[in-house]
């Protein structure tokens, strides 16, 4: 029993020599999650008292291995979706909500639209549990908590094409749902088809009449949809090429959140 003791304590006390890169590379990484917006390099190092040249050196390390994320346009650096891969046995929905925030706050930005993090919290319907604001004077308003059926709109075609409904099933799952110009079933159909070719789906004005929305999933490591992004601004401030860039970019970000929960690539 004392041996026993022993041994834990042995395996509780600091080592006798620390490794100091890897010291420091997690205190930068506790900076950045601690500073709720990206920082610059030579910021990071004044306030945590690193050689600029060492400090560089683990960002750019820890950006390479997706832990930590680098805005070429401000030189700044951010906490990465990567730590999900580690974490995600350990993090709760709202510490997960709160490592895709940037993701939201960038597409928001950049597209000035407003982008959603839906879940889906039942087999019928899903939850809006977070949202960034474009900075538009004029923009979409909506709540967090807002509940929605987990097959409408843009979000809708997304789940549909990660589930296990049949063609018919689907039909009968659409059949009574409420939108302002429907679509029909057949235009429905091959939307939800479109979307694992082409990574996320388009509602144009079919929910909410001169509303755009475009949606991505984010799938577990059964290939099922669980979450999706959104984004949603008016249909006027939209053409085909915008549609598309905005399309391909929430893509490409659902697809490393995916990766990073299921420990795959979605397919």
């Amino acid at each position: 029993m004392d041996a026993k003791a022993d041994r834990m304590k042995d395996s509780e006390a600091p080592p006798d020599k620390l490794v100091g890169a890897l010291v420091s590379g997690l205190s930068v990484l506790r900076y950045l999650a601690a500073s709720g917006s990206p920082v610059g390099v030579t910021r990071i190092a004044r306030e945590l008292e690193l050689n600029a040249s060492t400090c560089f050196n683990l960002l750019k390390t820890l950006v390479h291995e997706g832990l930590v994320t680098f805005d070429d346009g401000t030189k700044t650096y951010a906490i990465g979706i990567g730590l999900v891969e580690l974490a995600r046995g350990a993090l709760e929905q709202s510490s997960f909500v709160r490592m895709l925030r940037p993701h939201l706050e960038a597409i928001a930005g950049e597209h000035r639209v407003t982008t959603t993090l839906w879940q889906r919290s039942s087999k019928e319907r899903v939850t809006l549990v977070d949202l960034a604001d474009t900075s538009a004077a004029i923009r979409v308003h909506m709540s967090i908590g807002q509940r929605l059926p987990v097959y409408i709109a843009a979000l809708g075609r997304c789940m549909a094409a990660y589930s296990d409904l049949t063609e018919d099933q689907l039909r009968e799952k659409i059949s009574n749902l409420r939108w302002e110009n429907a679509p029909s079933f057949e235009e429905y159909y091959a939307e939800v088809l479109q979307v694992r070719d082409r990574g996320y789906s388009v509602d144009n004005g079919n929910y909410v009449k001169g509303v755009t929305t475009v949606s991505a999933p984010v799938v577990d490591a059964n290939n099922r949809a669980i979450m999706a992004i959104s984004a949603v601004g008016f249909s006027a401030q939209f053409n085909k090429l915008a549609i598309r860039q905005l399309g391909e970019e929430l893509h490409e970000r659902t697809r490393a959140i995916s990766r990073a929960l299921s420990g795959r690539i979605r397919t």
